[in-house]
Protein backbone atom coordinates (compact mmCIF):
# COMPACT_ATOMS: atom_id res chain seq x y z
CA UNK A 1 0.00 0.00 0.00
CA UNK A 2 1.36 3.42 -0.92
CA UNK A 3 0.59 6.58 1.03
CA UNK A 4 1.59 10.12 0.28
CA UNK A 5 2.14 11.19 3.88
CA UNK A 6 4.77 9.97 6.31
CA UNK A 7 3.46 7.46 8.80
CA UNK A 8 4.44 7.01 12.42
CA UNK A 9 6.00 3.83 13.78
CA UNK A 10 3.80 1.04 15.12
CA UNK A 11 4.66 1.67 18.79
CA UNK A 12 3.64 5.33 18.52
CA UNK A 13 0.46 4.39 16.66
CA UNK A 14 -0.51 1.98 19.45
CA UNK A 15 0.24 4.61 22.11
CA UNK A 16 -2.00 7.15 20.36
CA UNK A 17 -4.82 4.68 19.82
CA UNK A 18 -4.66 3.57 23.48
CA UNK A 19 -4.61 7.22 24.57
CA UNK A 20 -7.77 8.04 22.58
CA UNK A 21 -9.56 4.92 23.86
CA UNK A 22 -8.55 5.76 27.44
CA UNK A 23 -9.85 9.31 26.99
CA UNK A 24 -13.22 7.98 25.76
CA UNK A 25 -13.38 5.60 28.73
CA UNK A 26 -12.82 8.45 31.22
CA UNK A 27 -15.69 10.42 29.70
CA UNK A 28 -18.06 7.45 29.50
CA UNK A 29 -17.26 6.60 33.13
CA UNK A 30 -17.81 10.27 34.12
CA UNK A 31 -14.26 10.59 35.47
CA UNK A 32 -14.04 14.21 34.41
CA UNK A 33 -11.06 15.23 36.56
CA UNK A 34 -8.97 12.38 35.10
CA UNK A 35 -10.15 13.41 31.63
CA UNK A 36 -9.20 17.05 32.25
CA UNK A 37 -5.67 15.93 33.19
CA UNK A 38 -5.23 14.71 29.57
CA UNK A 39 -4.98 18.30 28.27
CA UNK A 40 -2.11 20.74 28.06
CA UNK A 41 -2.30 24.08 29.87
CA UNK A 42 -2.57 25.91 26.53
CA UNK A 43 -5.32 23.70 25.07
CA UNK A 44 -7.94 25.02 22.69
CA UNK A 45 -11.02 22.78 22.49
CA UNK A 46 -13.51 23.81 19.81
CA UNK A 47 -16.56 22.60 17.91
CA UNK A 48 -17.44 24.90 15.02
CA UNK A 49 -20.91 24.99 13.49
CA UNK A 50 -21.59 23.15 10.25
CA UNK A 51 -24.00 24.76 7.79
CA UNK A 52 -25.60 23.64 4.54
CA UNK A 53 -24.34 25.74 1.66
CA UNK A 54 -24.05 25.30 -2.06
CA UNK A 55 -20.61 24.30 -3.34
CA UNK A 56 -17.90 25.52 -3.41
CA UNK A 57 -18.61 27.40 -0.17
CA UNK A 58 -17.10 25.97 3.00
CA UNK A 59 -19.65 24.14 5.13
CA UNK A 60 -17.90 24.78 8.45
CA UNK A 61 -18.03 28.17 10.17
CA UNK A 62 -15.12 28.57 12.59
CA UNK A 63 -16.22 32.03 13.75
CA UNK A 64 -19.13 30.56 15.70
CA UNK A 65 -19.33 27.27 17.46
CA UNK A 66 -20.98 25.06 20.01
CA UNK A 67 -18.03 25.75 22.30
CA UNK A 68 -14.56 27.28 22.26
CA UNK A 69 -12.80 26.26 25.45
CA UNK A 70 -9.45 26.75 27.16
CA UNK A 71 -8.09 24.73 30.08
CA UNK A 72 -9.72 27.27 32.40
CA UNK A 73 -13.20 27.03 30.87
CA UNK A 74 -12.93 23.22 30.61
CA UNK A 75 -12.11 23.18 34.31
CA UNK A 76 -15.15 25.33 35.07
CA UNK A 77 -17.38 22.99 33.05
CA UNK A 78 -15.96 19.94 34.85
CA UNK A 79 -16.44 21.53 38.28
CA UNK A 80 -19.99 22.59 37.39
CA UNK A 81 -20.89 18.96 36.59
CA UNK A 82 -20.17 18.17 40.24
CA UNK A 83 -22.73 20.70 41.51
CA UNK A 84 -26.51 20.75 41.73
CA UNK A 85 -26.81 23.46 39.06
CA UNK A 86 -25.74 21.34 36.07
CA UNK A 87 -29.39 20.91 35.06
CA UNK A 88 -28.63 19.74 31.53
CA UNK A 89 -26.87 16.75 33.07
CA UNK A 90 -29.18 15.98 35.98
CA UNK A 91 -29.79 13.12 35.78
CA UNK A 92 -26.49 12.47 34.01
CA UNK A 93 -26.40 11.20 30.45
CA UNK A 94 -25.45 7.63 29.71
CA UNK A 95 -22.85 7.78 26.95
CA UNK A 96 -20.79 5.47 24.81
CA UNK A 97 -18.09 6.88 22.57
CA UNK A 98 -16.81 4.90 19.61
CA UNK A 99 -13.50 6.28 18.33
CA UNK A 100 -12.18 4.95 15.04
CA UNK A 101 -10.54 5.64 11.70
CA UNK A 102 -7.54 7.06 13.54
CA UNK A 103 -5.02 8.74 11.22
CA UNK A 104 -1.73 9.95 12.65
CA UNK A 105 0.80 12.22 10.99
CA UNK A 106 3.99 13.79 12.28
CA UNK A 107 4.22 17.57 12.45
CA UNK A 108 7.19 19.89 12.14
CA UNK A 109 7.50 19.81 15.93
CA UNK A 110 9.31 16.65 17.09
CA UNK A 111 7.04 16.02 20.11
CA UNK A 112 3.70 16.74 18.45
CA UNK A 113 1.42 14.67 16.25
CA UNK A 114 -1.57 15.61 14.12
CA UNK A 115 -4.33 13.07 14.73
CA UNK A 116 -7.67 12.78 12.99
CA UNK A 117 -10.32 10.39 14.25
CA UNK A 118 -13.99 9.72 13.78
CA UNK A 119 -16.35 9.86 16.74
CA UNK A 120 -19.74 8.24 17.15
CA UNK A 121 -21.38 9.22 20.41
CA UNK A 122 -24.44 7.42 21.77
CA UNK A 123 -26.25 9.36 24.49
CA UNK A 124 -29.38 8.51 26.43
CA UNK A 125 -31.08 10.23 29.34
CA UNK A 126 -33.83 9.15 31.66
CA UNK A 127 -35.98 6.06 31.29
CA UNK A 128 -37.97 6.78 28.12
CA UNK A 129 -35.73 4.93 25.67
CA UNK A 130 -34.94 8.02 23.60
CA UNK A 131 -31.34 8.57 22.55
CA UNK A 132 -29.09 10.81 20.50
CA UNK A 133 -26.46 9.74 18.01
CA UNK A 134 -23.83 12.39 17.40
CA UNK A 135 -21.19 11.77 14.75
CA UNK A 136 -18.21 13.81 13.71
CA UNK A 137 -14.54 14.05 12.98
CA UNK A 138 -11.95 15.23 15.50
CA UNK A 139 -8.76 17.02 14.53
CA UNK A 140 -6.31 16.79 17.42
CA UNK A 141 -2.83 18.05 18.07
CA UNK A 142 -1.24 15.70 20.60
CA UNK A 143 1.90 16.75 22.44
CA UNK A 144 4.34 14.62 24.41
CA UNK A 145 4.69 16.24 27.87
CA UNK A 146 6.96 14.59 30.44
CA UNK A 147 6.70 11.28 28.57
CA UNK A 148 2.87 11.35 28.39
CA UNK A 149 0.62 12.30 25.47
CA UNK A 150 -1.64 15.30 26.05
CA UNK A 151 -4.25 17.04 23.91
CA UNK A 152 -3.04 20.50 22.92
CA UNK A 153 -5.77 21.22 20.34
CA UNK A 154 -9.08 19.59 19.53
CA UNK A 155 -11.44 20.69 16.79
CA UNK A 156 -14.55 18.53 16.50
CA UNK A 157 -16.58 18.97 13.33
CA UNK A 158 -20.00 17.39 13.78
CA UNK A 159 -21.67 15.81 10.76
CA UNK A 160 -25.06 17.39 11.41
CA UNK A 161 -25.80 20.95 10.35
CA UNK A 162 -28.69 20.95 12.83
CA UNK A 163 -28.24 18.97 16.02
CA UNK A 164 -31.18 16.88 17.18
CA UNK A 165 -30.01 16.79 20.78
CA UNK A 166 -31.60 19.16 23.27
CA UNK A 167 -28.26 20.28 24.70
CA UNK A 168 -24.52 19.70 24.57
CA UNK A 169 -23.92 19.41 28.30
CA UNK A 170 -21.48 16.60 27.55
CA UNK A 171 -17.95 16.63 26.15
CA UNK A 172 -17.21 15.39 22.64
Amino acid sequence: MTTTAAAVDLETRLQIEDFLYYEAEQLDDRKYEAWLALFTDDVRYTAPVKVSRKSPADDVVDDIGYFDDTIHSLGLRVRRLGTDVAWAEDPPSHTRRIVGNIRIRPTEEPHELAVRSNLLLFRSRGDLGAYDLIAGERHDLLRLVDGEWRIARRRTVLDQASLGTKNLGIFL
